[in-house]
């Protein structure tokens, strides 16, 4: 292969770290260019955390007005997703159009190469009809896509992924959704609170499966009570569309009939597309085998940040991993990757945020392990919020060493009280010194304090 043109850096994928990356290392004065097929900034601002989370915040809305009668009198709110549908399209830039976060990756210096990188060798990238020598190195970021279940009938209909859901204008009246993980459950909720008639259908046992059994547990009572139908257990058979409604045929109970239907049942890299056989990896592999310095095992001259690593499909991990490939690719001195901390958090209402290991997999680890729990609603602001003040905290501690290995923080701010034990896991603080802090009188954080009084009990 000809090589058109030499720079110091390739990145192949620009999703949030691979953006964040090239423009570090283009700041920092080498020649980067960065490859990317769809939009700069990845799946997350136009399709993924942001306009979901906008989605997320409007139906949390609704359910807060009508939570007042207990509290502050009658009050009444006329859903209109015609509001939510323009948000989000006036964040997305209207027609998903990636103008500002082009001008941002070339303000700090990097190129940009519209189409889809493929690796051809050592430090080689072609693109289409063009190719790249790269002197110091390459780094990958390809991002996932939906995964899309083998059901008989499934291919070929019209039915959503996210992107279907996050750019729809309009509300369905019934809605099946294929899947019961963050995203699934999310949407689900969101939906249900602007009119649609939903049904969760999920084959594992419960909903949120990586998270603990008790965030499932409550998860699962508040959708009943807002009226989601959620089946765990299923095996959706097949799947049909007549041209107006799907009908979801399961291996018992009485099949899903709906107008839309999302299926939310997780994402994969297309390892095989980025032409990894080239650098002596095997493009069957579900994910990108790499250091704690980001440096993909077995090939010299390539790192790689992102969901395709299999650290954690989150743009926190991403942007956390970038940061590492630039001091390494710059010789600076780094903290190596270290994923004891891993915070994350499903938006829903109660949000779940959890960090480290839940109780299972500690033991699993061969930990010795003690649990502290504490409900939301008996602490004082419990009380206070009243209406929407389901929720928990629970913490993980590795009884021999007086450390958290991991807590769950589930409530009407659970990803924000999250941060706290996040802290306290990434640092290995002691428990004894976090039942002798100060906690703020009346908080939802406070909770802590009584989880982790718990431990000794």
């Amino acid at each position: 292969m000809s090589v058109d043109h030499e720079v110091d850096v390739v990145v192949i994928g620009l999703g949030p770290g691979g953006e964040d990356a090239a423009g570090q290392l283009a700041e920092a004065g080498l020649d980067v260019v960065g490859i990317e097929g769809e939009l700069v900034g990845g799946e997350c601002p136009y399709w993924g955390c942001v306009p979901s989370k906008m989605m997320v915040r409007a139906a949390d809305l609704v359910a807060e007005v009508g939570r007042s009668n207990r509290l502050a009198g009658p009050a009444s709110v006329h859903p209109t997703w015609t509001l939510v549908a323009r948000r989000i399209r006036d964040e997305a830039t209207d027609t998903w159009d990636d103008r500002a976060a082009v001008e941002r990756l070339e303000a700090r210096g990097a190129h940009l190469v519209r189409g889809w990188g493929r690796l051809e060798g050592d430090g080689r990238v072609a693109v289409g009809d063009r190719s790249f020598r790269a002197r110091r190195g390459v780094v990958l970021n390809p991002g996932t896509r939906p995964s899309v279940p083998p059901v008989p009938g499934l291919e070929g209909t019209p039915f959503w992924t996210n992107r279907g859901a996050i750019e729809a204008e309009s509300v369905p009246p019934r809605l099946a959704v294929l899947g019961g993980g963050a995203i699934g459950a999310e949407l689900a909720q969101v939906f249900a609170r602007f009119g649609s008639r939903v049904t969760v259908l999920e084959a594992g046992p419960r909903l949120l499966g990586p998270e603990e059994p008790e965030s499932a547990s409550l998860l699962a009572e508040v959708f009943a009570e807002e009226g989601l139908e959620v089946r765990t257990g299923v095996e959706v058979t097949s799947v049909s569309h007549d041209g107006s409604v799907f009908t979801l045929t399961t291996a018992t109970g009485v099949p899903v009939v709906a107008e839309r239907l999302l299926v939310a049942t997780g994402r994969h890299s297309d390892l095989a597309s980025l032409g990894v056989e080239a650098v002596g990896l095997d493009p069957a592999m579900r994910t990108i085998p790499v250091d704690d310095r980001m440096r993909v095992v077995g090939a010299a001259g390539l790192w790689a940040v992102g969901d395709a690593t299999g650290r954690g499909q989150f743009t926190h991990v991403s942007m956390y991993q970038a940061g590492i490939v630039v001091a390494d690719v710059l010789g600076r001195p780094l903290e190596p990757a270290d994923y004891r901390a891993l915070p994350r958090v499903t938006f829903t209402d109660p949000e779940i945020g959890s960090v480290g290991m839940g109780e299972a997999q500690a033991r699993e680890a061969g930990i010795r392990v003690r649990t502290g729990f504490a409900e939301l609603a008996t602490s004082s602001r419990g009380a206070i919020h009243d209406g929407g003040n389901r929720g928990f905290v629970k913490v993980v501690e590795d009884a021999d060493r007086g450390v958290l290995v991991g807590a769950t923080s589930a409530g009407p701010t659970g990803g924000e009280v999250l941060g706290l034990l996040a802290l306290a896991v990434h640092a290995e603080v002691p428990t004894e010194r976090l039942r002798h802090m100060i906690y703020a009188f009346p908080t939802f954080h406070r909770t802590i304090e009584t989880a982790v009084k718990d431990l000794a009990g």
